[in-house]
């Protein structure tokens, strides 16, 4: 494939070789830039010289254009002879004359701009004139246009070949890679999810081949176009009007680039202290978090949170600082999208900021903490996950239940883990027992059911309550305590159980729930109960 990426290099230096720049004659080229004078151009871009200062009505731009006008019909003559041109001195100004005809006049102001005597001027102008009329004119002879013509054939072949080899490049490419089917190429992974199969990989680089084999041959193609256009006098303004539409971005790309370093630097100069700031945080939450490190009236658990709190307010506050120095941040465009994207948030996410808020508040108050036991509102449940907007909790039927934090803001919730492993939780019960059996012996079977459940702590010691005295019956309270507000439920199941077997046992009704019985009134005494013995 060599041949075919010399050939490439070798058109592009061709191109680059056509597209001189504007040639300026000497005299125009040590003009003072502080008179102001209009270029005379020789189609299709060739600055010839400039002239100043006004003769008659006529400014410098229209004796510009004038003079364009006389040249061009000078080349459209078919005998012109550039060597004819001839000066002729007067006492104001000196005439560059062809034959009889007048083509342009040199006075004082042209003069006065170059630092030159007027004569020496207009013979500096005449050689212009007879070298570039002189190159127009060659440039359009039928010799000429044959060779540029016979060029122009082999730069199309030329063209045709690079297309050719780059197509059989591209294509040789691709069969080897449909040769790579069934080999061990490794698919590429997320996790468990294959983003890229070995089919896809495939897939992927033919696609990518072909567009780069489209991208190439249509700049090859817009390269030469130029090139073409370059080789005819009529034709060469396109050339360069081609060349711009690909150069004049691409430099204002690099300039835009080269402004914007120091910019760069100093959004980078910013980030730089930003992130450092952060790690240095990150840190010593942690070791505030581990214990290692003790502030006094700041909990561990608050050290994560409140690095988090802390480092979104400093991203915040770096991207407002960095705000200004973004490419386009002042345009109009920009800070229209900015507003409508402030506004859509202010007022789309109002629940979500509350919650937000509710979330910041819980996590200072510190009602709970994962995997404690609470009751929120009606929900009893262990705590599973504690966000900044919303708490998880697993009730004891396996039920995740997610509750938005400024409903728990709002309302009250029971932790029965705070306590239970420095003090115990307080199981209770309520049960109700008529006047005819002593309050000793029902003390005494409600301690010992609750004694007999496992997960009850020995000490501190059951006890009970006489929470009422009701019209039929007495109300006692049994309390226990437990460190194991885990299993609540089956512990209240459990001492229920024993309940009813200790005083099934012992012969005692239970009236939970209360009945009434007919009684005669022979019976009324019987709801005394005995004298106690001894």
């Amino acid at each position: 494939m060599k041949p075919f990426f010399t050939c490439l290099l070798l058109l592009l230096a061709w191109c680059a070789a056509a597209q001189t720049p504007d040639s300026l004659a000497p005299a125009a080229r040590s003009a003072p830039t502080a008179l102001a004078g209009a270029a005379v151009v020789l189609p299709p871009a060739d600055t010839l010289f400039r002239v100043y200062g006004r003769v008659g009505s006529f400014g410098p731009r229209e004796r510009a254009e004038a003079i364009q006008r006389r040249l061009q019909a000078l080349l459209d003559a078919p005998l012109f002879a550039p060597d004819s041109l001839y000066v002729v001195d007067a006492e104001q100004d000196s005439e560059i004359m062809y034959a009889d005809a007048h083509v342009l006049s040199v006075g004082e102001a042209e003069a006065q701009a170059q630092g030159q005597p007027r004569q020496a001027v207009a013979r500096q102008y005449l050689a212009t004139l007879r070298r570039h009329l002189t190159a127009a004119q060659q440039a359009s002879s039928l010799p000429e246009l044959l060779k540029r013509g016979a060029l122009a054939v082999l730069t199309l072949l030329m063209l045709a070949g690079l297309i050719y080899g780059l197509n059989r490049f591209f294509r040789a490419i691709n069969q080897r890679i449909l040769r790579w089917r069934g080999s061990p190429l490794k698919p590429w992974r997320i996790n468990n999810y294959e983003l890229l199969t070995q089919e896809r990989q495939l897939e992927l680089l033919r696609t990518l081949l072909k567009v780069l084999r489209l991208v190439l041959v249509a700049l090859t193609v817009y390269l030469t176009l130029p090139l073409l256009f370059s080789l005819f006098p009529w034709t060469e303004g396109f050339s360069r009007q081609l060349l711009g539409y690909v150069l004049g971005p691409v430099q204002r790309v690099v300039l835009a680039i080269v402004h914007y370093i120091p910019n760069l630097l100093t959004i980078a100069v910013i980030y730089f202290f930003t992130t450092n700031a952060v790690r240095l945080l990150r840190f010593l939450a942690g070791e505030v978090a581990e214990g290692k490190l003790v502030i006094q009236g700041f909990y561990p658990d608050w050290a994560l949170p409140t690095f988090n709190l802390v480092r979104f307010a400093l991203y915040v506050f770096m991207f407002i600082v960095i705000f200004p120095y973004l490419p386009g941040s002042d345009s109009p465009v920009f800070q229209g999208v900015s507003v409508l994207l402030g506004f859509i948030i202010s007022f789309g996410s109002t629940s979500a900021i509350g919650n937000l808020v509710a979330g910041i508040v819980i996590t200072y108050m510190r009602p709970y903490k994962v995997g404690d036991r609470v009751k929120i509102g009606e929900v009893v449940g262990d705590v599973l996950e504690k966000t900044l907007l919303v708490t998880r909790l697993r009730t004891i039927k396996n039920e995740d239940i997610t509750i938005p934090n400024s409903n728990i803001l709002t309302g009250h919730t029971v932790n029965y883990s705070a306590a239970a492993a420095r003090e115990g939780l307080v199981l209770h019960s309520t049960i109700t027992i008529g006047y005819d059996v002593p309050w000793p012996q029902v003390h005494e079977l409600l301690l010992t059911a609750a004694r007999a459940t496992q997960g009850v702590e020995a000490a501190p010691a059951p006890f009970v309550l006489q929470t009422s005295l009701d019209d039929f019956y007495v109300s006692y309270q049994i309390n226990a305590y437990t460190r194991q507000p885990h299993r609540q439920a089956a512990l209240y199941s459990e001492l229920h159980q024993h309940i009813q077997t200790e005083f099934a046992r012992a012969g005692v009704e239970i009236m939970s729930p209360h009945y009434r019985a007919t009684r005669t009134g022979a019976e009324a005494g019987s709801t005394i109960p005995p004298p106690a013995a001894g």
